[in-house]
């Protein structure tokens, strides 16, 4: 009689698919690899279309499906257009990284415009709730989501769109995971600290890369956090360079 198998597979996303927001650089791209190599099919989106499919090729050769699909997530027609395409090429969604983001330059409240505001709030943080929204029916009993929400619990003068965006879906994270319990869907928040991504171009140029850590870092941690058996979670994942906040 045949022994059974005690072959642990060496791809244990094999054949699970995630969306991956804002994809195409920084955080979201290092994680959209490490799924990549762990066998998880891909929903890359992002505004940048000739990034996607420069990506999207990129990833293909690890012999998954990646789907590319531009996306403006402060559109809710633009992410409706999105999720038809995904349903079309995918029957479930296992894993949702709500990573997309931007930030803004250091302003005072009192010499924010309130467009600004509005682009900021709209693409961190409404933009959440509408992808989620459209992800829950997709979704099944061991599904996990994770949003990207930086150090949503510190505060820094002249980021107040930004900081408010991020305590908004920490928020919304929170009560996410309390609705979820009973479906067995679990709800990570990730909040890394400084990281060397092209966002602080837009309020830091000078900030000191070399203490920071790198998006492949961040990723890897996500990456073990949803690899976790089903019985156990990670509710919130605070990753912090050894040089501290900076």
């Amino acid at each position: 009689m045949p022994k059974p198998s005690t072959k642990i597979s060496t791809q244990p996303l094999r054949n699970q698919a995630a969306l991956v927001t804002g994809a195409t650089r920084g955080i979201g791209l290092a994680i959209a690899r490490a799924l990549a190599a762990q066998g998880c099919n891909l929903i890359l989106t992002g505004r940048d279309e000739k990034a996607l499919d420069r990506i999207s090729r990129e990833l293909a050769s690890a012999k998954i499906k990646a789907l590319a699909h531009p996306c403006d997530l402060r559109d809710p027609q633009s992410i409706d257009a999105l999720f038809r395409a995904l349903r079309r090429q995918f029957k479930r969604l296992d894993i949702l990284i709500n990573n997309a983001g931007i930030a803004h330059t250091n302003l005072t409240v009192d010499k924010l415009p309130a467009e600004l505001w509005k682009d900021v709030i709209d693409t961190n943080l409404t933009a959440t709730f509408l992808v989620t929204q459209a992800a829950l029916p997709m979704m099944r009993s061991g599904g996990t989501i994770v949003n990207n929400l930086s150090i949503a619990n510190r505060v820094f003068a002249g980021m107040a769109a930004y900081i408010a965006s991020k305590h908004g879906a920490l928020g919304l994270t929170n009560t996410l995971r309390e609705e979820l319990r009973p479906k067995r869907i679990r709800v990570i928040a990730l909040m890394p600290g400084a990281t060397d991504t092209e966002i602080w171009n837009t309020f830091w140029p000078e900030a000191p890369r070399k203490k920071m850590m790198s998006p492949a870092t961040i990723a890897q941690s996500v990456v073990n956090a949803i690899l976790l058996h089903a019985n156990a979670t990670v509710e919130t994942l605070e990753i912090l360079p050894t040089a501290g906040l900076l």
